[in-house]
């Protein structure tokens, strides 16, 4: 991935036809698939302050949720336990065709 992605492999091996590009943070989603739409891809890219990508995470195939792990506390009266809960924030946008098909994973950020 790291050649495709800076130029130094062909791109003609593998034609990306992004679908969606979303950024959560430091962290950019691009969703897509291959132009006879058999193969399905994830990428989640990890981007510094300077718009340098430090970390490629690329799931085929899989329908990913992501989520934003957050912690506060319990609402209990008698004591303030701290909680940790995950926070849906995306969700692939495949057809559901592929989306029934294809296995599920949970990225937490």
């Amino acid at each position: 991935m790291m050649r495709l992605l800076t130029g130094a492999s062909p791109v003609e091996t593998f034609k990306f036809v992004p679908l969606s590009i979303e950024a959560l943070g430091s962290t950019v989603l691009v969703e897509g698939t291959e132009p006879a739409r058999s193969v399905y891809w994830v990428h989640a890219w990890t981007v510094s302050a300077d718009g340098i990508i430090t970390q490629v995470r690329e799931y085929f195939n899989t329908s990913v949720t992501v989520t934003r792990v957050g912690s506060g506390e319990s609402s209990s009266s008698t004591s303030k336990v701290p909680k940790t809960h995950c926070l849906p924030v995306w969700q692939s946008r495949l057809p559901d065709r592929a989306r029934k098909s294809l296995p599920g994973l949970v990225l937490a950020i």
